[in-house]
Parts: C-alpha cells; sequence; structure tokens
C-alpha cells in the first residue's frame, strides 16, 4: 500500500464530519414529536406526512452507509467504496421519494433542493474518491 496525499486524509475527516452532521440531523428528525411536526410551516407538514417509510430507511442507509464509509477511508479500507456506494444508493432513494412522489421541490422549495442536490453531489464525489483511493493503492 502507498502512502496516501496529506489532501486525501483532510478530505476524509472533513467528509466524515459532514456525515456526522448528516447523522444528527437524521436524528433529529426521528425525534420529532407530533407537536414539533405541528409547529413546522404547512408544506414541511405536509412532506413530513406524505414522505413513505421506506424512503425513511434510505435515508438511515445514506448517512450511516456515509459515516462509516468514511471511517473506513480513515482506516485504509477498500469497503468505503462499497459503503459510499451503498449511501448513494440511498440517496438517489431517499430524493426520489422526496421530489418524485411527493414533489418535495414544489412544498419546500428550491432551497430543498440545492440543498439535496449539494448531499448527491457529495456522494458522487465520495465513491470517486475512493475509486481512485482504490486505483492508486492508498487503501486496501
Amino acid at each position: 500500500m502507498e502512502k496516501s496525499p496529506v489532501w486525501f486524509k483532510i478530505t476524509a475527516v472533513v467528509a466524515l464530519l459532514w456525515n456526522l452532521l448528516g447523522c444528527l440531523a437524521f436524528a433529529g428528525d426521528l425525534m420529532l414529536t407530533a407537536d414539533d411536526v405541528a409547529k413546522l410551516p404547512e408544506a414541511h407538514q405536509a412532506m413530513y406526512a406524505a414522505r413513505p417509510g421506506w424512503s425513511v430507511v434510505a435515508t438511515a442507509v445514506a448517512v450511516v452507509g456515509g459515516a462509516l464509509g468514511c471511517i473506513a477511508l480513515l482506516m485504509k479500507s477498500k469497503w468505503a467504496y462499497a459503503l459510499f456506494a451503498l449511501s448513494l444508493i440511498g440517496i438517489l432513494v431517499q430524493d426520489y421519494a422526496m421530489f418524485v412522489l411527493i414533489d418535495g421541490a414544489a412544498l419546500a422549495g428550491s432551497v430543498a433542493v440545492i440543498l439535496q442536490g449539494i448531499v448527491l453531489l457529495v456522494g458522487v464525489l465520495l465513491v470517486l474518491l475512493s475509486r481512485r483511493a482504490i486505483a492508486r493503492n492508498w487503501i486496501a
């Protein structure tokens, strides 16, 4: 195994922090009570009520898979690629539910679309980074 560049380690740490924030946001979402949901804007209440259960599972796969993938990168394990691929699938399934089935773009607005676009971009970049790390023999 070859030594990875410093930027690779920095990127893995930043990505881990990003994914841990996603895990915290997901945990916060799971802890919302009916009273908490009632305090949300009407559009968000509608999205919350309309989302299918399987999209919540997809979100869990996305955030947990991303965090574990980052840990695998830092541990120099090629499992990072599989975990990031699984996370990306979770992101895509979540986005399908949010934007195709319940039209989250109309309900939540452009900010939600931009944020989910960033999440998708980061997911794709982490898959590509892990592939590159395997190809360059930075992880094994």
